[in-house]
């Protein structure tokens, strides 16, 4: 099961999507200092924490490691979206609770996602 993420976690997350590249500890410390204070164990143990939960991925560079994001937020976005649908207990339900709360930006993106995969175009 997916579990959604703390608020350190989103935004050391956030961080590490929107770069798209590996970073240190270091590197996500100094981008999280222009906004708060923090300490360089609180942004380690989180993302170590991170990497745990298969979030980040991570290779040893000297005594510390470079992380990386495994997948994008849009794909992380979409298991945990798969993840409550499956706990919801009727999934049709849950999605047409999900389809009436559609704003019209929102119902057009989801035709979009559907022109260019369309259902039943794969099974789980």
């Amino acid at each position: 099961m997916v579990r959604g993420l703390g608020e350190l976690e989103s935004t050391i997350m956030d961080h590490m999507w929107a770069i798209k590249r590996p970073a240190s500890v270091r590197d996500v410390l100094e981008h999280l200092q222009q906004e708060r204070a923090l300490a360089y164990t609180t942004v380690m143990t989180v993302m170590d924490k991170l990497h745990t939960k298969g979030l980040l991925k991570r290779q040893p560079v000297g005594r510390a490691y470079i992380y990386e994001a495994v997948s994008s937020k849009e794909a992380y976005t979409a298991d945990v979206m798969r993840a409550s649908l499956a706990a919801s207990g009727n999934r049709a339900a849950t999605l047409v609770h999900f389809l009436e709360r559609l704003t019209p930006e929102e119902a057009s993106a989801l035709e979009a996602a559907l022109q260019v995969y369309p259902p039943g175009g794969r099974s789980s």
